[in-house]
Parts: C-alpha cells; structure tokens; sequence
C-alpha cells in the first residue's frame, strides 16, 4: 500500500487542476456571501429595512434551495457527460452570476443580490455530484481518504479565505463596494481558467436518459439510496453535520456583535479559528485512519461535535466583557481563548466526522450511480439545511439565545448520533476496535492492499490471542465476517463487537454438531454475497506462541464456495494481556507497556483448487517468522 503524503497530489494533474477548480469556487462563494452578511450586520439600514436576524438566516437557506429543485437533474448530468466538460460550464455559469452581481453591488439592489445568492445555489448544485465522484475515477484506493482530506481541507480554506477577504473589502473605504463587485469577477474566471486543465473523466453512464422532472427523480434518487442501508444512513450522517454546521455558522454574525460585543474582525476570527479546525480534522483523517476508510472515526467526531458545542454554550455563559472589542482587543478579554478553543475543537471533531463518511459512500456505492446518488446526498443536505434555518429562525422567535441554541443543537447531536449508530453499528464497532488498537496496540499493516477491496475472499490467520479478530477487523479496508470459537464469541463486550460484525460463530462436531453444520451454511452464504469470511484454521489458541496444526475447515469452505484464499499472520500478540501466555496477566501487560508494537502481515492469495491445510500452515508461519 502507498504511504504517500497526501499533499503530494496537489503535484499531480489528475488532481491539482480540479483541486483548484473546486478550491476558487468555495473562496468565490464566501466572498460574495460574507461581503453580503456583513453589510446586512454592520450597515442595514443603508440597504434594507428587514429584520436582520431574519435575513443572516435566510440568505443561507436561499443559497441551498437549489439543491432540493435541482441536484436529481444535475446527478444524471454528471453520469451522462464527461465531467471535465461539466466543470468548465459550471465555471462559466458562475462567471455570469458574479457580473449580474456586480449589478447589484454597484446599484445597491439588495434584490438582485439575493437572486445572485440562489444563483450561486445553483452553481454549488450542479458542482457538487462533479465534486465527488471525480474523485474515485483519478484515485487509488488508498489515496481516496487523503484525498477527500485535502479537498475538505481545501474547500474550507477557500471558505475561510473567502470569508476574510469578504468581510474585510467590503467595509474598505470608500472602494468597498467596487472592491467586492470587480475581485468576484475575478476569481470567478480564474477558477474557469483552472477547470479547462481538467483531464477527462469518462461518463459512467452516457447513455442514460436525463428525466428532467425533478420531483420524480429526486423520489427515485432517494429510493435507490435507500437500498443500500449503510450508504443512505451515511448520506443521513453527512447531512445531519450540514445542519449542525448551517445552525452554528449562521449564528456567528450576531453571536460576534451582540454577545462577544466585537466588530466585524471578531466574525472573522470565528470564521477563521472553526475553518482551521475543519481542515486540521480533514487532514488529520488520513494520518488516525491509516490510509484506509475508517468509519470508526465518525463516532469520535460526533462525541466531540457534542461535548465542544455544548462547552461553546457554557463558555459564552463565563463571558463577562460589555466594551465594544475588535479581534485584537477581543481575545485579550477573560473567557476568549475558552470560546476559541471549543470552536476550533467543533472544526477538528467536524472534519474528522465528515471525511470518513465521503470516503465510505465513494467505495460502497456502484460506480454507475455515484453521481446520481451524491445527488440524492446534496437533495438531503438542502432539506436538513433549510430546516436547519426554520430550526433557527423559530428557536430565535420563541426567544432562544444565540448561546442557547448552541446548546440545543448540542443535545440533539447527540441524539441523532445515538439513533445513527444504534441502526446501524458497524460505524460503533469500527470506533471500538479503533480505540482498542490505538490505545492497547500500536499496530502496522504489511501487503493488507493484498485484501480484495471487492469480492468474497477466505482469510485464513494465526490465533494468538483473545483480541485477534478486532485487530484484523479494525486494519482491514472493509468489512469481515469471522469464523470463531462459539466460546470466544460469548466473552462479555467482545461478543457485542463480534455480533455487530456478524461473526459466525462455531462449535466442534462433538459439541454441538448443529452449530458447527449451520456455521458452514452461514459462511457459503456469506462468500455467496461477496463478502470476506475470515476463519482461524488452528480451531483454538495457541497456548505456548506457537502455530497449531490447521484444521480440514477450510478445505470444506473452499469445496462448496471456490473462492481466493489468502494466508495472514498476527506477530507480536504472544505475551499480551489477552493471550493464553501462563505468566501472570499484571507482569505480562506491564511487561510489554501500553501501546506495544504487532504486525498484521498478508500473504499471496492462493487459487482454492491449490491449497491444503498444511500449505496454509507453512505459509501462516513463514509470514509470521520468529516473532510471536
């Protein structure tokens, strides 16, 4: 598997020149927003005479309107077309939005810039199924999750940038206005530049029939969605953090002004400090996840997303100061670096809940539909957003405070992210296993791209310990079902773990003769559905570190499902606190120290008309070599 820095794409033309394409439209998008947002927080009553608060909540839910009446339409659009070619119309899409903009700018027409906002919806809506389906035709598998790092990451810069740059011309003396109005045009036809370097990327469906009713496409997007559970519970995660963020950020021009008492620089240091955090998260998705999809960590961000946003509420409680305050003067005052801190934590917890969850829907969901069903993500993203600003509007209406509402959407994070995992566990299982091996084991991965990222498969392993198939589980780049021991299956915690994973649990002929019968059945069914099976052949652990003689198991899976074997082995297990070594348990774990160091090595897969029981043996034990 590649270990390569992530950064490194941003060299190469499959990804740079969309990186970029994408990167100017987010910046392009916030400047124009925030330059708006701004003048509507700090100078009303020279544009308009509605209620403020109404509108910093209304103009976002206008921009993502269009993603309800259009995202089916632009789904089929990206599966039918070559992407590259829908990108530079796209592009130059925004170029005329900006210009009827700058209209609107220079005519102080508060009405034509909202019009340019719903505009802009439709740019991002078009954009959007583009955006991430690109990226599974130009990279590796072991890039993807790097890759949607450096994206977020990016996208979030441009959004902070934007969001800067936006705020600070648009208050510029006395070019503002003009300042705002010429650098959109600008930027727009700077990304337009970047898009014409796209290279092709081949419509996946170029003969599919467009259905431009949006209504009854929007319907079959989200019933073909529907049909692969952990996909659409995952689009439902992914949109849920949309409302998350849409409440928290539409609440941050009037939190600045009225509650922290600041100028427009304290907007932008809030903007700042979470974009900063989203992109840390993003990135740092790649380094916790180890090159693979881990969806352990979605669990970890939504904990955080929950604690840090309800903390925000309790730090704005501790804020005392009443003096008007620029960002300098601001984060001089007591209880700031508080506040900071937990908006800066809510970035890092968001990026490391949204990213996995991309990655997951770009490997899980068929080719053919991926576009269509990012749009059926974006048609779900508007929804929740939009009743993310009623959610808003009403909670300010019945007189809830800004910092309240912070609380409030705490709470029900939590609540969503109860419902989501309860349904579907494999995201808490993965977030288990990830926490042990990362807390109990430091564990490296050797030739694991030799596990099929598609495809049934036999694994076949070592047993050292009772923690061996939570450590292949959490390194492998998708889901196993494991063959094991019924009394191993039975053990308190782990057996929730092995339950959740769909373990096939088995007993010995003489035992139980129905279970070890029904347990074959169970694994025929599994390989049938393509699924990987992994199974211990020794049937026991070992008890003095070495490998025990493989049983005829295998051979009988293999007979009634030919499918690729392929041989592993666990090093470094043998002493550990959950190996059947007979010193004492305390002298073992303190012997070996937290975060020891073991091997997941993966062997060639082998044809299943070749194999034996003692050639699987010999190569289990080759692969392991002198370390237990």
């Amino acid at each position: 598997m590649s270990q390569h820095s992530q950064f490194t794409l941003l060299k190469e033309r499959r990804f740079a020149p969309f990186f970029w394409t994408q990167f100017f439209g987010a910046f392009n998008d916030n400047v124009f927003k925030t330059a708006l947002l701004t003048i509507l927080t700090y100078d009303a009553l020279t544009w308009t005479t509605m209620d403020v608060g109404l509108l910093n909540n209304l103009i976002p839910g206008l921009f993502i309107l269009p993603f309800v009446l259009f995202s089916a339409t632009s789904g089929q659009l990206a599966d039918k077309f070559e992407k590259g070619r829908m990108a530079r119309y796209v592009k130059l899409l925004e170029i005329v939005i900006m210009l009827i903009a700058g209209f609107g700018w220079m005519t102080h027409n508060i009405w034509v810039l909202v019009a340019a906002v719903a505009g802009m919806g439709i740019h991002s809506t078009l954009f959007g199924p583009v955006k991430y389906a690109y990226l599974p035709q130009h990279l590796h598998a072991d890039e993807l999750v790097g890759g949607n790092g450096v994206i977020e990451m990016g996208t979030f810069v441009g959004i902070l940038l934007g969001e800067i740059l936006g705020a600070m011309l648009v208050v510029h003396k006395p070019w503002g206005i003009e300042l705002v109005a010429g650098g959109t045009i600008i930027i727009a036809i700077i990304g337009w530049l970047f898009s014409l370097r796209i290279p092709i990327s081949p419509a996946p469906v170029p003969d599919l029939k467009i259905n431009w009713n949006p209504a009854t496409e929007t319907v079959r997007n989200l019933s073909f969605s529907k049909k692969n559970r952990p996909v659409f519970l995952s689009l439902l995660a992914n949109s849920w953090f949309w409302f998350y963020g849409a409440i928290l950020l539409a609440q941050f021009p009037l939190y600045a002004k009225d509650y922290l008492h600041g100028d427009h620089s304290v907007f932008v240091l809030l903007l700042t400090i979470f974009s900063f955090g989203i992109g840390a998260g993003s990135l740092l998705c790649e380094r916790l996840s180890g090159h693979k999809v881990e969806i352990g960590l979605v669990p970890f961000g939504a904990i955080g997303l929950s604690i840090f946003g309800f903390d925000l509420y309790l730090s704005s409680l501790m804020y005392t100061n009443t003096a008007a305050v620029t960002a300098m003067s601001f984060i001089d005052q007591v209880g700031s670096y508080k506040i900071l801190f937990d908006i800066f934590m809510i970035g890092i917890f968001g990026g490391l809940y949204i990213v996995p969850l991309f990655a997951l829907i770009q490997t899980r969901c068929d080719p053919k539909h991926l576009s269509r069903t990012i749009a059926g993500m974006n048609i779900m993203n508007a929804l929740f957003m939009v009743v993310a600003a009623l959610a808003a509007m009403l909670m300010l209406k019945q007189g809830f405070t800004i910092p309240q509402i912070f609380m409030a959407t705490a709470i029900l994070n939590a609540l969503v992210a109860i419902y989501i995992f309860s349904v579907v566990p494999e995201f808490l299982m993965r977030f288990v296993a990830w926490i042990l091996i990362h807390t109990v084991h430091r564990v490296k991965g050797i030739n694991v791209d030799k596990i099929p990222e598609q495809g049934a498969a036999v694994l076949v392993c070592n047993h050292v310990s009772y923690m061996d198939a939570i450590v292949i589980m959490a390194y492998s780049p998708r889901p196993i079902r494991f063959m094991m021991d019924h009394n191993i299956f039975k053990i308190p915690f782990l057996s929730w773990v092995f339950r959740t994973a769909k373990a096939i649990p088995i007993a010995p002929a003489k035992e139980n003769p129905w279970l070890m019968e029904k347990s074959f059945i169970d694994v025929a069914q599994a390989l049938h559905e393509g699924d990987l099976v992994c199974i211990f052949p020794e049937g026991k652990l070992t008890r003095d570190g070495e490998i025990n003689e493989f049983k005829g198991g295998v051979m009988k899976i293999v007979e009634r499902t030919p499918v690729p074997v392929i041989p592993m082995a666990l090093r470094g297990l043998w002493g550990s606190l959950l190996s059947r070594d007979k010193g004492n348990p305390f002298h073992r774990s303190f012997r070996r120290g937290p975060f020891s160091r073991l091997e997941l090595v993966v062997g060639e897969p082998q044809d299943p008309d070749k194999i034996s029981p003692e050639g699987l043996q010999q190569q289990v034990k080759e692969l392991r070599g002198d370390w237990k």
